[in-house]
C-alpha cells in the first residue's frame, strides 16, 4: 500500500466514499445486514488519506 502512486490512492478514496454513501442509504432503508461494513469502509478511507498525506509530506520535504 505504501508504494501506490497518488492518483491511484485518490481514485480508491473516491470509490470508497461512493461505497460508504451506498452503505448509509442501505442502512437507512433497513436493507443493510452487516452494519460493521460502514465502520470498516470509514477506516479504509482514513488509512488511505493518512498514507496520501504521508506521501505528500515526503514530496514536499
Amino acid at each position: 500500500m505504501k508504494n501506490k502512486d497518488l492518483s491511484k490512492i485518490r481514485a480508491e478514496v473516491v470509490d470508497l466514499k461512493k461505497t460508504l454513501m451506498n452503505l448509509k442509504f442501505q442502512k437507512s432503508t433497513g436493507q443493510l445486514e452487516k452494519t460493521a461494513d460502514i465502520k470498516k469502509t470509514r477506516l479504509k478511507i482514513a488509512r488511505l488519506k493518512t498514507n496520501m498525506n504521508k506521501v505528500l509530506g515526503e514530496q514536499n520535504a
